[in-house]
């Protein structure tokens, strides 16, 4: 059996200059999430596919400022509108290598703050996970402050 790592999991707390409801929708609207998701700064979205409900599926492709396209997909464990979304996540380009997010989102009047953690990522992906979710999430913070 393997032993969990250390550094299994990516924990991060923002808090989100928009309400509870607004930073709900940019999790699960389609159309929102396309405006903020990926790492690049300059990438984009490219298509979101998102049945937001415990055993709904969602798959989401975007391109970095260079070319490079990425999709991942999971499957929804947890929808308690709007607290916490918990679901699923592999990529693509990583068959076989599955680990598990999840996202809370604490009411705090005009602003929300949001817990964030994926876990059981092992050692199997290449990506660099803390940096790429801090970035994502700055694009997401840019996104709900113009709304």
């Amino acid at each position: 059996m393997t032993q969990p790592l250390a550094n299994d999991s990516v924990s991060l707390e923002i808090m989100i200059p928009a309400p509870i409801e607004k930073t709900w929708e940019a999790w699960t609207d389609p159309a929102l999430i396309l405006k903020w998701f990926g790492s690049d700064p300059n990438g984009r979205g490219l298509n979101a596919e998102m049945e937001v409900q415990p055993g709904g599926r969602f798959e989401i492709s975007f391109r970095d400022s260079n070319g490079t396209e990425h999709t991942c997909s999971g499957v929804y464990i947890a929808v308690e509108k709007p607290a916490k979304l918990s679901f699923t996540w592999s990529w693509k380009s990583e068959p076989g290598v599955e680990s598990l997010v999840t996202v809370s989102f604490i009411d705090k009047k005009n602003s929300t703050l949001m817990r964030f953690e994926h876990a059981n990522l092992g050692s199997a992906s290449k990506h660099d996970y803390l940096q790429g979710w801090q970035s994502t999430f700055e694009k997401l913070v840019e996104v709900l402050s113009d709304k």
